[in-house]
């Protein structure tokens, strides 16, 4: 099956349709039985599609889950709140007490908090790593090393990671690896055929695609999913049927909207990397970005997210870019309709890291290029970029 099929057939077994186009909302805490056989049954029978109690999930929950499973080949899916309770809920389902981590240096914020604020407390020690280093990672192994987390392209920075050569390495020492896979979603990178044991998503980006819900998801093997399933279970994670019922409508659109945040980006991209303000454009499919070698290598394409670093200025400008802004929403997150940008002096990129360098003299700028007309777009950022070149 093609992929812009599976986007409209998955999840969609009459099981959950039912007869109807989409499944239905199924809400439900209390689930009651017929009697106690039915009632024993399902709970010997959790880790199915089965009804058994609310935050196990009702009908909507499995569709979505089936349909995440299709997109990204994976056994098993586990569901959370937000993309950020998918990261925690993944680490904290496979690392105990006296464990070691390797993460990725540019990896999301709350990532590198979760790791230095709360699991340092629960004796988990977590060291960053280069995301270009690759095979060399094997250096950094250490007899406890349980966990591999990757990200890639990286936040904020997009540097795009040699995600074989590190699985390689992991595989051949026993260590489990996790992708954070939002930045593709399953459009543009299937992290199992390149090794990954468990693929995490935001699904509030794209796979929503409208910025109206929170929502995580981490898939896995069948190795790990009973690990998964059970230990986020007990930590309470669950989902709003009426939230999965709208990521099942955003499914249906992903592969249309990918292609055109993809085409949008590409054309604004292009446009800045021949702007003399520009010091270089941090897109994935460019040459100017590091790791543009994987990219090419491993990713079917791209999307609305990239950045690009200036060559100079100040933090007055920066401010006066963003605040005059028509079409780009100063905001947080990204993958939804609408266009976003933020702004970053170098010393708050640098603050981000803590085992890689970053070079960088000039601010830069993070944009995620939405669905409105590129050349409306394109004006707009002209326009900022001589208020920006108004306070050099």
């Amino acid at each position: 099956m093609k992929k812009d099929t599976k986007y409209v057939a998955s999840g969609r077994k009459n099981e959950w349709t039912r007869g109807a186009v989409n499944p239905a909302v199924s809400r439900a805490s209390t689930v009651v039985f017929d009697n106690v056989e039915q009632m024993k049954y399902a709970t010997q029978h959790r880790e199915g599609k089965t009804l058994f109690y609310g935050r196990r999930g009702t009908s909507t929950a499995f569709a979505f889950q089936d349909a995440i499973n299709e997109l990204e080949g994976g056994v098993g899916c586990a569901l959370y709140p937000s993309g950020t309770a998918a990261i925690s809920g993944a680490l904290l389902s496979f690392l105990s007490a006296g464990d070691h981590l390797l993460v990725v240096d540019s990896v999301y914020e709350p990532t590198r908090d979760l790791c230095d604020k709360l699991l340092s407390r629960y004796g988990i020690e977590t060291t960053y790593y280069d995301p270009l280093i690759g095979a060399d990672i094997e250096s950094l192994i250490q007899p406890n090393t349980k966990v591999i987390y990757l990200e890639s392209p990286g936040s904020i920075t997009l540097e795009v990671q040699d995600v074989p050569a590190i699985t390689k390495v992991a595989k051949a020492h026993g260590i489990m690896t996790m992708l954070d896979n939002t930045w593709a979603s399953p459009v543009n990178l299937q992290p199992f055929e390149l090794g990954i044991d468990v693929s995490i998503q935001a699904a509030t980006k794209y796979i929503v695609g409208h910025s109206d819900v929170m929502l995580g998801t981490a898939t896995t093997t069948a190795e790990y999913w009973d690990q998964l399933r059970e230990n986020s279970y007990l930590l309470g994670q669950c989902t709003s049927p009426d939230d999965l019922y709208l990521a099942l409508r955003g499914v249906r659109t992903l592969g249309v909207r990918m292609r055109q945040h993809q085409k949008n980006a590409l054309a604004v991209a292009h446009w800045l990397a021949k702007r003399d303000e520009v010091d270089h454009v941090r897109h994935p499919a460019l040459a100017t970005c590091p790791g543009h070698e994987f990219f090419t290598r491993d990713f079917q394409g791209s999307n609305g997210l990239f950045s690009f670093v200036l060559k100079q200025g100040t933090q007055a400008g920066i401010d006066a870019m963003l605040n005059e802004m028509e079409h780009f929403k100063i905001g947080f997150s990204w993958g939804g309709f609408e266009s976003l940008i933020l702004g970053h002096m170098p010393d708050h990129v640098a603050h981000l890291r803590s085992v890689t360098k970053w070079q960088a003299k000039g601010p830069l700028i993070r944009l995620h290029i939405g669905l409105e007309d590129v050349d409306d777009l394109i004006g707009d950022l002209d326009a900022g970029l001589a208020r920006l070149n108004a306070h050099l």
